[in-house]
């Protein structure tokens, strides 16, 4: 009987040419403008859920998160096959050993290798709990997905700057010369791999590009029947898709009983309370506005109703205020949500009743749900039974 002993790689058993710099920092750097483009509209994405502002954030251009937020969900697609062909490529480092006699080059090292462990493991899991949740399919219990993912895109975005630092003398000589240059090659590499490293380069943009075209389709609506993967197409009561339901939301009854009023509560104490006919009779307004959630879709509707500042003036509060909304749902973590004042004050924020000149369905927020430009989605809030302005 015959033992194999199984052995670890070495670097030289990795001989295809295309494990090289050359294309590592070529695919590198477009991964890196993804990540950036990334980290950026997240951050904008998280302060804009955030419940106060230190900065008032902008209620113009109206399209604005509706911008940020497709590009979050895209760019952080197109990194995918970005990053797996970046880690295929460099994956013979992994197993070189360390220069233990070079006090100087083994701090490098550790920089290198202990900044590309952290990355990798920081972006594959901004990427996978990103996909997911772009798929409304929430397998985590144990966290919050908002406050872990913009934790760990400040520890990815750390951790991918050192990276570069370490990287850049190398990047710069690489991409200073042709992609067939053999300069930094390891010895090892030398046996031509089934296509040249252009075409490999080459096809992993083209991948990513496709990735981008199946998935953008929820923000750009042109793209929509090549979108094949787009989690939200524009399907839904006037061209709005739906992301919780009534049913879901548990307020079938509540909302359509005919004892539903709206309640305004100025300084603690109930200023009105307003029916459905109440506002109905109030002067009614159309706006052509956004809605657009951190899944990544987006989707424009006409909207009518009465202008929110209108309802808080004949309430007796004063301009300038935030307003508290909740929502009939009983559960969930926007079930109350605040309005800054900028947003309270514009003259585009309604209490819709009205959807494609349509009254508001059931899963739209019927009788009556808050719409405000530029804002998130899950801030626009849904079955509206209670505002409340000061103490």
């Amino acid at each position: 009987m015959v033992t194999t002993r199984l052995r670890p790689p070495t670097p030289d058993s990795f001989t295809s040419r295309l494990r090289s710099p050359a294309v590592a920092a070529r695919v590198g750097l477009w991964l890196g403008v993804s990540f950036g483009i990334c980290f950026l509209t997240g951050l904008v994405s998280h302060y804009a859920q955030l419940p106060t502002h230190p900065i008032p954030f902008p209620t113009s251009p109206s399209w604005g998160y509706r911008l940020t937020q497709g590009l979050h969900v895209t760019t952080g697609v197109a990194a995918i096959p970005l990053l797996l062909v970046k880690l295929w490529s460099v994956l013979p480092r992994l197993f070189e050993a360390p220069p233990l006699g070079d006090p100087r080059r083994l701090l490098l090292t550790v920089l290198e290798r202990g900044s590309i462990a952290v990355l990798v493991a920081a972006s594959v899991f901004q990427l996978a709990t990103g996909v997911l949740n772009a798929a409304q399919w929430y397998p985590w219990t144990s966290f919050s997905f908002r406050t872990t993912h913009y934790a760990l895109a400040w520890v990815a975005i750390g951790a991918l700057l050192v990276h570069v630092a370490v990287k850049l003398p190398v990047v710069r000589d690489v991409l200073a010369h042709d992609i067939d240059d053999t300069s930094h090659d390891r010895p090892a590499a030398t046996v031509a791999g089934p296509l040249s490293r252009r075409a490999l380069v080459r096809t992993t943009f083209a991948a990513a590009g496709v990735a981008v075209l199946a998935t953008a389709g929820g923000t750009v609506p042109w793209l929509r029947r090549v979108s094949v993967f787009a989690t939200r197409t524009g399907e839904g009561p006037g061209g709005v898709p739906i992301n919780k339901s009534a049913r879901a939301a548990g307020v079938e009854e509540s909302a359509t009983s005919a004892d539903w009023r709206l309640e305004v509560v100025v300084d603690g104490a109930v200023a009105t309370a307003l029916s459905l006919d109440d506002l109905r009779r109030m002067p009614q307004h159309t706006v052509d506005l956004p809605i657009a959630c951190v899944e990544g879709w987006s989707a424009q509707g006409t909207w009518s109703g009465v202008r929110l500042a209108d309802v808080l003036r004949g309430a007796g509060a004063a301009a300038g205020s935030d307003v508290a909304v909740t929502s009939l749902q009983q559960a969930g973590a926007f079930r109350r949500t605040t309005l800054p004042a900028g947003f309270a004050d514009d003259e585009r924020t309604l209490l819709a009743l009205d959807l494609a000149g349509e009254p508001l369905a059931l899963d739209h927020g019927f009788p009556c749900r808050l719409i405000a430009p530029n804002r998130p989605g899950v801030l626009q809030t849904k079955w509206l039974s209670r505002l409340e302005v000061g103490a």
